[in-house]
């Protein structure tokens, strides 16, 4: 189904959509034969409305690719990540309100920490407090290189955000990080001939911090991936006729959001609650709310299972508040699968609910992935989970006579 397609039949309405997006919530068995994080919890009120609910697994890009957080939100937000592949920097600089320029190349930083020899021990570096990681910030915001300015920020805790400004740059650059620890980071290198100069100055600043850093306990290294410049993206409001809202606490997911077009609103904490008291305050003011929960990706990729299971169950207890809105559509899902068996990200199929007073209800009376393989919305790309909320919406009209 091509956008152009979709969009001559989309026309507006008065109807509430809410999308609740877990972080990583496909999960694996902590043991063969046992039940994944999202089937041990206990969920009384997501296996209600998933009684009432169309059950399904989406595909986030293809059957077998394991995918970040930013292709994972832009294909159920919609978007082809494929078709519009963006790079983690982009994204990070996007959601600290980063005024990224077209000719700016951004990166997403982490702050790792590397023994005598350079060697990676923790490529995380404990996921140290955000308050140290500011500290650390200024020291290199000392870092001069001639005919380029450099803007870093602190994202949160160990991650941050590096932006290179000036003539002639290029983010056709090879990652630094090399996604495991026990090995040194890798040089920068140049995927394009006219990206050499660009690898050459990204070089020079990680080279420069690791000499600022040198003796620190916490961290004393950064590394740097996902280089991008500025991307563009048809808005929610072009592409599906809503006026919609993101409510997320890290500076990606509000970055993604931004570039589809979304408000993003201000929340006055780091919890939960907090989110869901500024989706109460804003209900009237939009027809679409995204509703990101990070923490369930975060206790994945430590291989914390009964972190995760804990989150899922914080998340149930508050899904009251969510339908005491009496929202007419509500999607809960995930971006990608985040097991804790494997501590990372998986190429496995991510659990889905769709409710309205609308849908064909499944009659099975279980929110989990074995569940889910059972529903009648099958194992489907999580792109064409939009067109299937509209509809449930009433914002789609008839085809054909």
């Amino acid at each position: 189904m091509t956008d152009a397609f979709l969009s001559k039949f989309i026309h507006p309405a008065s109807t509430k959509i809410v999308m609740l997006i877990m972080d990583g919530l496909g999960g694996l068995p902590a043991a063969p034969g046992g039940l994944t994080e999202l089937e041990t919890a206990r969920t009384p009120h997501l296996d209600r409305l998933a009684g009432q609910s169309s059950l399904g697994l989406t595909i986030p890009v293809i059957h077998g690719i394991t995918n970040g957080s930013g292709p994972g939100h832009l294909s159920i937000f919609g978007y082809d990540p494929i078709e519009y592949e963006i790079g983690r920097g982009a994204l990070e600089a996007l959601g600290l309100d980063f005024d990224l320029q077209p000719q700016d190349v951004a990166a997403r930083g982490n702050f790792c920490l590397v023994d005598e020899e350079g060697v990676l021990i923790d490529r995380r570096a404990g996921r140290l407090p955000t308050a140290e990681s500011r500290e650390l910030i200024t020291r290199l915001r000392e870092i001069r290189v001639a005919g380029v300015e450099f803007y870093i920020e602190t994202v949160k805790e160990h991650r941050l955000a590096f932006v290179m400004r000036g003539e002639g740059l290029s983010p056709a650059l090879s990652d630094s990080d090399p996604q495991t620890n026990g090995v040194p980071p890798l040089k920068v290198r140049a995927l394009k001939p006219e990206a050499e100069r660009s690898a050459e100055i990204a070089n020079l600043f990680i080279e420069e911090a690791g000499r600022l850093l040198h003796g620190e306990r916490a961290a004393n290294m950064i590394t740097l991936r996902g280089y991008d410049r500025l991307p563009t993206l048809p808005s929610y409001a072009e592409k599906y006729h809503l006026k919609a809202a993101a409510i997320a606490i890290n500076g990606m997911y509000k970055g993604v959001a931004r570039l589809a077009g979304m408000d993003v609103l201000e929340v006055g904490g780091m919890t939960l609650a907090d989110e869901l008291t500024t989706l109460e305050k804003y209900w009237a003011d939009y027809d679409f709310f995204y509703l990101h929960v990070k923490q369930t990706d975060i206790c994945g990729e430590l291989g914390d299972f009964a972190g995760k299971v804990a989150v899922i169950e914080e998340v149930d207890a508050s899904l009251p508040r969510i339908l005491a809105l009496k929202p007419d559509v509500v999607i809960v899902g995930g971006d990608h699968s985040t097991p804790a068996v494997m501590k990372a990200h998986s190429w496995h199929p991510v659990p889905v609910l769709v409710h309205s007073k609308y849908v064909r209800p499944d009659n099975i009376h279980e929110f989990g992935e074995r569940a889910c393989q059972h529903g009648s919305l099958g194992v489907l790309p999580a792109t064409q989970i939009m067109p299937i909320v509209l509809a449930n919406a009433g914002r789609i009209a008839k085809y054909g006579g």
